[in-house]
């Protein structure tokens, strides 16, 4: 049985939090807790502050990856995500930001304090994994069935 879009999108947005990880400069790994939002195009979005290690690594090399999920005791089930992060701007900035303060409410008093700095993550490639069923179910999606 095929797992729909709309499945992996249910289970992304009953979850808060992804493992980001990025390469720094000198080629080492660095990995961080995000709050975020997903729209659609399995866009992603997290705020950070301009000063952290991941909005330097990822201003110096944009590629990323996402792990969602994992974290329930008797769920196994989880969301791999590679892609490029940048700065959305103007109307898609404010749609974002619009999702994120109502799921993350904390975000918009973050919204004001200095330094405070937003990416999208425009997705490249996909993995659902389900393990709670026999046989596993698991689906990948990559290029345009990524933007629906």
């Amino acid at each position: 049985m095929a797992v729909a879009r709309s499945t992996v999108l249910e289970f992304l947005r009953l979850h808060r939090y992804a493992v980001q990880a990025s390469v720094k400069a000198d080629g080492g790994p660095q990995a961080a807790l995000v709050g975020f939002v997903v729209n659609d195009a399995f866009e992603f979005f997290f705020d950070s502050f301009g000063s952290t290690r991941k909005a330097g690594t990822l201003g110096a090399d944009p590629r990323i990856a996402l792990v969602i999920g994992g974290h329930t005791i008797g769920d196994e089930r989880t969301v791999q995500v590679e892609g490029v992060a940048d700065h959305p701007a103007g109307d898609e900035l404010l749609a974002f930001q619009e999702r994120y303060f109502a799921i993350l409410p904390d975000g918009r008093r973050r919204s004001k304090l200095p330094g405070v700095t937003y990416f999208r993550v425009q997705p490249r490639w996909l993995r659902y994994s389900d393990y709670n069923v026999t046989p596993p179910q698991m689906v990948e999606f990559e290029g345009p069935a990524l933007s629906g």
